[in-house]
């Protein structure tokens, strides 16, 4: 059969649309803004679909049954991560997913959001909606990364959308809009090549559109970040700002250097040296995952999209790197929640299609960036690198908000709600209707 054919057959056994989400669910969360702006009037809301999850108790069976007849590979010959995730740490993990961790929980907690689907340019694309009980609440559109997906946000949903319950303000509310990017969790996978970050980008102003959302503010970290860069580069109308936790700041004479492996150069700020070392130091040993993905991504899939220990392992390593957490993610994320991501890419199959994302890419996403709009910018000490101010202001040239975190990292979202969350209150509030301008830290 075609492939489109092919797709819709699987997510019809993985996966049940629901005819409509219940009242439970539903409320004043999932409720679309009244008349929604089409897009060129070519699609409208009634292009917008009620989704569910469901995936097959067989499929859970043989994720199990995988994971048990794994073959194992020799214990490292060292006593530290210097050659990736150890094997004990592998073993202890498998031994939890094959017998103890359940997919099901997650599964309800998805289903008890406003889920959707919508076509954009020939392909669905998967979003979380929720709308906030206040009338006056910002929209935002959330986007994640790899290896990463929209689980890293679920706990910000709630003190994001409904701020007076968590220690927040009536006008510290927001409206989210939480995309699967093509080809990760139940958006489609993409069956040609373009489906890089200025497409995305371009796809998530048709979707704030489609949603009747006239002005809004978009965040993001890892792609998520390089996302929101292009789309404050492609100004769509309705941008108001951004905010990214993953800026895209290194200098080209710095990015230069980089590349060469020289010694940081003479004349940095205590700051800019800080940050040279730190991707120094991650070009030698950290980007290996990326280099694969960037070039052979469909080489690398095969045994991530048979194996669940493989993939399990070839996450859990980012995971350990880009925490804060010293190496050892379980100090900020729990073994469920690790396990929810990764399951989430097995039993969706898009380890792959999530990786063609680096081919399509194929650029240095801490290189320096040129946004002209309102931007905000947070920097978490367990980032990959931490952004210099001094840098970050030749990127971003209308910085409105620039603060570092005491705590998180790449995760931000995820690893501390709270501080993102408080993040994001403070760094979109100048742009709130009636807001008056401000200049940032």
């Amino acid at each position: 059969m075609p492939e489109t054919s092919r797709w819709l057959s699987r997510r019809k056994l993985l996966f049940a649309s629901a005819a409509a989400t219940t009242a439970a669910t539903a409320g004043a969360f999932s409720r679309l803004p009244e008349k929604p702006v089409g897009v060129n009037g070519s699609e409208s809301i009634e292009s917008i679909r009620s989704f569910h999850v469901d995936v097959p108790e067989s499929e859970l069976a043989d994720l199990r049954r995988r994971i048990i007849a794994t073959r194992w590979p020799d214990r490292e010959t060292v006593r530290d991560q210097s050659q990736g995730v150890q094997l004990a740490t592998m073993k202890e993990l498998a031994r939890y997913w094959g017998t103890a961790y359940s997919w099901r929980r997650i599964e309800a907690r998805l289903n008890s959001l406003p889920q959707f689907l919508t076509k954009i340019d020939g392909l669905d694309i998967h979003f979380i909606h929720v709308r906030s009980r206040h009338a006056d609440a910002l929209p935002l559109i959330l986007t994640h990364g790899w290896p990463g997906s929209i689980l890293e946000f679920l706990k910000v949903i709630d003190p994001l959308t409904n701020p007076t319950a968590h220690g927040g303000r009536a006008e510290d509310a927001f409206h989210l809009v939480i995309p699967s990017m093509p080809g990760y969790g139940f958006s489609q996978r993409p069956t040609s090549v373009g489906w890089g970050p200025d497409r995305i980008a371009r796809a998530w102003a048709v979707l704030m559109e489609r949603l009747g959302y006239k002005h809004y503010v978009s965040q993001g970290g890892d792609w998520g970040a390089v996302i929101s860069d292009k789309m404050a580069m492609q100004q769509p109308a309705g941008l108001l700002g951004i905010h990214v936790n993953f800026p895209a700041t290194v200098p080209a004479d710095i990015a230069k250097k980089l590349t060469c492996g020289d010694p940081a150069p003479a004349g940095l700020s205590v700051d800019e040296k800080r940050a040279y070392n730190k991707l120094a130091a991650f070009y030698k040993t950290g980007s290996g995952y990326s280099a694969m993905m960037v070039t052979r991504p469909q080489t690398v899939g095969y045994g991530l999209s048979d194996s669940p220990v493989g993939l399990a392992a070839w996450m859990y390593d980012k995971f350990a790197a880009w925490t804060y957490s010293n190496g050892h993610p379980e100090r900020v994320l729990t073994k469920d929640e690790m396990l929810d991501d990764i399951t989430l890419y097995w039993v969706t199959n898009t380890a792959i299609s999530s990786a063609r994302l680096y081919w399509e890419n194929n650029a240095n996403n801490f290189n320096a960036v040129s946004v002209a709009i309102p931007a905000a910018v947070t920097v978490f000490p367990g980032e990959i690198y931490q952004a210099p101010l001094s840098w970050t202001k030749r990127s971003y040239h209308d910085l409105i908000y620039f603060n570092k975190a005491h705590n998180g990292g790449h995760f931000a979202a995820w690893e501390v709600p709270d501080i993102f969350t408080n993040e994001l209150r403070s760094a979109f509030r100048s742009l709130r209707p009636g807001a008056q301008a401000s200049v940032g830290k």
